[in-house]
């Protein structure tokens, strides 16, 4: 990590911090091992953890990834308009105006698949076409949650009320019944396993219980998507894609007959979050940079800004972590502040005005909206800069 200091610090000399950077590397080399886990099945890039078109274009281009996971009709649109020919919005979406511009365009209509879990979601694309005749492209979401104790309790995120496979089918029948609309894909995230670490530092039975979770969540979750895939083929026999997991489970994901792609978008980058895996390790590859701008005192350096809390319920895994030079921590009565952050340590003794103090952000393509460039880093030089959406003036959320 010494040695990454180095780099980083020479690379970045001639600009001012704050700046965040992408270490093309580590992303290349995260981006192999993503692929290696899928084992020949397709990687459907989520954007939202990217948030640059040109990582996008980037890591599309390697073997093993195509097409893009989206979160909002107004991005999908963006991303279909800048060339990206295969876009699954991965969210349901109410953009009235978004969706008449969709059955508007063909070029829109062929490229990008809209999330829907109910009906009622259908009629309001119906409602909104303002004339368009486009075929709209169809994907179902199945609720992919563990229930135990008899559905009393639920471990996993709360997103689709389709959890049974005859629930799905019907849905699919009704939308396919309904002119101008086509189901080509069913999409299931199951975050519960994708998206916690199961091995916690200092928590061993915590991180056991984990696993026996996931063990049983992915067990129960493979026979139940199956049944759902025969299902829906049953109404759908054409049906183009499913799609599951997230960079968490990507191996144990395409393992399954059933999944044709996999979803994933953090393990590009890996955030803080996916440190505390069994299956995998990466390599931090997007950092951002603080400078020191005071010496409070005895192991106490302030760097300017860096509150950029994560979302997700609150909590100190929520923020980002001082990563170089190591040993420094978050004062237990400030935290990361939005204008300046006090950092304690031994460490921050042999730090300088000026210097800087590199952090990893808690989550991927949230960093992004923090910075309007990624400055690319190869070796010890920056040989390109990129503009996060924030930079190409995109605020999707």
């Amino acid at each position: 990590m010494t040695s990454d200091r180095a780099r980083y610090d020479k690379a970045t000399a001639h600009l001012d911090a704050p700046l965040a950077i992408v270490d093309l590397a580590a992303f290349d080399a995260n981006a192999d091992d993503l692929v290696r886990r899928a084992a020949g099945k397709p990687i459907r890039v989520a954007s939202k953890s990217v948030r640059c078109r040109v990582l996008l274009e980037r890591v599309l281009a390697r073997p093993g990834f195509a097409g893009i996971m989206s979160y909002t009709l107004a991005e999908s649109i963006w991303l279909a308009r800048s060339g990206f020919e295969d876009v699954l919005l991965a969210y349901p979406s109410a953009d009235l105006a978004g969706f008449a511009e969709l059955a508007d365009d063909p070029k829109l209509a062929g490229a990008i698949t809209v999330m829907v879990d109910d009906i009622a979601q259908v009629e309001l694309i119906d409602r909104a076409r303002d004339g368009g005749a486009q075929e709209i492209r169809v994907c179902l979401e199945l609720d992919t949650a563990l229930h135990l104790l008899g559905g009393r309790v639920r471990v996993g995120a709360r997103r689709s009320p389709l959890r049974e496979p005859r629930q799905l089918a019907d849905l699919a029948r009704a939308v396919t019944a309904r002119a101008g609309f086509r189901v080509v894909g069913l999409m299931g995230y199951e975050g519960h396993v994708a998206g916690v670490g199961d091995s916690l530092a200092g928590r061993p039975l915590r991180s056991r219980a984990i696993r026996l979770m996931q063990a049983a969540a992915r067990k129960e979750l493979a026979a139940r998507r199956a049944e759902t895939v025969r299902a829906v083929r049953a109404v759908v026999p054409d049906l183009e894609f499913v799609n599951g997991g997230g960079t968490g489970s990507v191996q144990q994901t395409a393992a399954e007959d059933a999944v044709t792609e996999i979803a994933a978008g953090s393990g590009l980058y890996v955030p803080r979050l996916f440190d505390n895996y069994t299956s995998f390790r990466g390599r931090p590859a997007a950092l951002f940079a603080q400078p020191v701008v005071r010496r409070p005192g005895v192991g106490v350096v302030t760097v300017l800004g860096g509150g950029y809390p994560a979302s997700g319920a609150p909590g100190p895994d929520r923020l980002p972590v001082p990563y170089l030079p190591a040993g420094l921590r978050y004062d237990p009565q400030e935290g990361a502040g939005e204008v300046q952050t006090p950092l304690l340590g031994s460490t921050a003794d042999d730090l300088l005005i000026g210097d800087r103090v590199w952090f990893r952000h808690a989550k991927a393509g949230e960093l992004c909206e923090r910075f309007d460039t990624l400055h690319l880093v190869e070796g010890d030089r920056v040989t390109a800069t990129a503009p996060t959406y924030r930079g190409e003036g995109r605020t999707f959320l």
